[in-house]
């Protein structure tokens, strides 16, 4: 069991391995294989860079401008947008902002092939809007579409929970995240953890802290 989460010895951070708690995930065979994985060339230059871009980024630039910084610094040449019908103004935005930073850019809405979702046997009663037709998301389309144009980052902009699980999967091409969907909190899921002692208490917290 590890619990890191839990843990307010961080000791793998300030680098006091003495004081490394007896559950922390510091198997030696676990590290090495770690160690060995990250010596492969491509893994290799992306940890590389993406430690450049923390360090470059830090408190200094929004996501948006890390990921561009660090397209760059791979040396990406096409970009790939796997994105929310709803967010469809984001994403031209965002696609937008892309081309103008020299990037080739695919994008691929999450309603692609329009397919019913009945063909997922979702029934009138779990729809959103029952008796009306309504085109299930299609996260490993997307990925396939994107995996066709031979793209060298996806970048997620507001999929849904267990949608974006699946376009992960088939992506072939690294993925990182733009925004994440909560329509309640703006898109904004950590506010839930921020009010998580006051507005957002007996809602997430089964033991009604």
């Amino acid at each position: 069991m590890y619990y890191c989460a839990l843990c307010n010895i961080k000791a793998c951070k300030s680098g006091e391995v003495e004081k490394l708690p007896k559950k922390c995930p510091n198997s030696a065979k676990v590290i090495e294989k770690s160690k060995e994985l990250y010596l492969e060339e491509e893994n290799e230059k992306i940890a590389y860079n993406s430690a450049l871009v923390e360090s470059e980024g830090y408190c200094k630039l929004t996501r948006i401008e890390e990921t561009i910084l660090f397209a760059k610094k791979m040396d990406y040449k096409k970009l790939g947008i796997a994105f929310c019908t709803g967010l469809s103004k984001e994403a031209g935005i965002l696609q937008n902002m892309f081309l103008d930073h020299n990037f080739e850019v695919e994008s691929v809405v999450c309603k692609a092939g329009s397919i019913s979702k009945e063909f997922i046997k979702i029934t009138e009663n779990e729809k959103v809007h029952e008796y009306e037709y309504e085109a299930m998301c299609n996260p490993i389309g997307q990925a396939l579409f994107l995996n066709e144009t031979k793209t060298d980052l996806n970048i997620i902009l507001g999929l849904c929970v267990g949608h974006d699980s699946l376009f992960i999967k088939y992506s072939e091409a690294p993925v990182t995240v733009i925004g994440v969907k909560d329509r309640v909190l703006g898109h904004n899921p950590l506010a839930a953890i921020y009010t998580s002692n006051s507005y957002y208490r007996e809602k997430l917290f089964n033991n009604k802290k």
